[in-house]
């Protein structure tokens, strides 16, 4: 019965998230308010639903649901979710939600593609650390994720711009200040959250494995993305880094995120490869 339920769930998640997807696009092109509200909304709606989805994983699995392909990969989606939603109640920066209700929706097809299958959990993974390390790494993914997408949007203004013909991304994307604004908050977050997550990961793997680090390709790959990330709060704060080159290299950073979330694993595997 439970697992029906979560079956359910997950379809709605998808049916939902494309819902929120497709109204912010048509927003996108014609500029209702209304729409944006209502699109808000079922994001919101997505956001609930996508942690029910979770919530019902951990009673199924007796575990935090996050050691599977699509168990990370869903929870990768919760997580830039909340990130956005906790980011709107205190910004507003336009058409934001956009491309995160895209990038959500291509998140949760991924999870669709791969096996919904409950595996017995890994006796390393048997510890409390589990929820801790794995939770504020993934929400750390979030907001980096949200940084991407501001760099993105970037990028493109900085486009429209240079070439002087002030056309349809103009008027419905923020200026390069709020964007690089945007940047420097989601970086902060983020990197503050992914060195929380890199600590506790340390101190899991003493309690599992007797030393802190063991150069492992996730390890190694989860500290090249952390220096990516510190060397550009360094520039920006030493050297004024900002505007293209901060977007640029949140870019970067979330390509060296994804690498190290999925590369990793399929490409080099090592013993954090689980979900293989």
């Amino acid at each position: 019965m439970l697992s029906e339920i979560n079956s359910l769930l997950f379809g709605s998640v998808l049916l939902v998230s494309f819902v929120a997807s497709v109204l912010y696009l048509v927003f996108f092109f014609n500029q209702k308010e209304k729409l944006r509200r209502l699109a808000r909304k079922i994001l919101l709606g997505s956001g609930i639903l996508q942690s029910l989805y979770i919530i019902s994983r951990y009673f199924i699995a007796g575990h935090t649901p996050i050691t599977s392909q699509h168990e990370a990969v869903t929870f990768f989606a919760w997580s830039v979710t909340w990130a956005y939603l906790s980011f709107h109640w205190r910004y507003s920066v336009k058409n934001f939600g956009t491309f995160i209700s895209l990038l959500v929706l291509i998140l949760l097809l991924i999870a669709a593609s791969v096996s919904r299958a409950f595996h017995p959990l890994a006796p390393a993974l048997q510890s409390l650390w589990l929820p801790v390390h794995a939770s504020i790494s993934v929400m750390a993914y979030g907001f980096l994720a949200l940084a991407f997408c501001g760099g993105i949007m970037y990028l493109i203004q900085e486009w429209e711009l240079k070439s002087k013909r002030l056309g349809f991304f103009f008027s419905r994307l923020p200026s390069l200040d709020a964007l690089d604004q945007l940047n420097n908050h989601c970086l902060t977050t983020g990197f503050v959250l992914l060195t929380l997550g890199i600590i506790t990961g340390s101190v899991w793997a003493r309690q599992a494995w007797g030393a802190y680090w063991q150069w492992d390709p996730k390890e190694t790959w989860s500290l090249i993305t952390w220096f990516l990330y510190a060397a550009q709060i360094h520039q920006r704060l030493t050297a004024g880094w900002r505007g293209k080159r901060a977007a640029v290299m949140a870019i970067v950073g979330f390509c060296a995120v994804l690498f190290t979330l999925w590369g990793v694993t399929f490409l080099l595997g090592g013993v954090h490869s689980y979900g293989r």
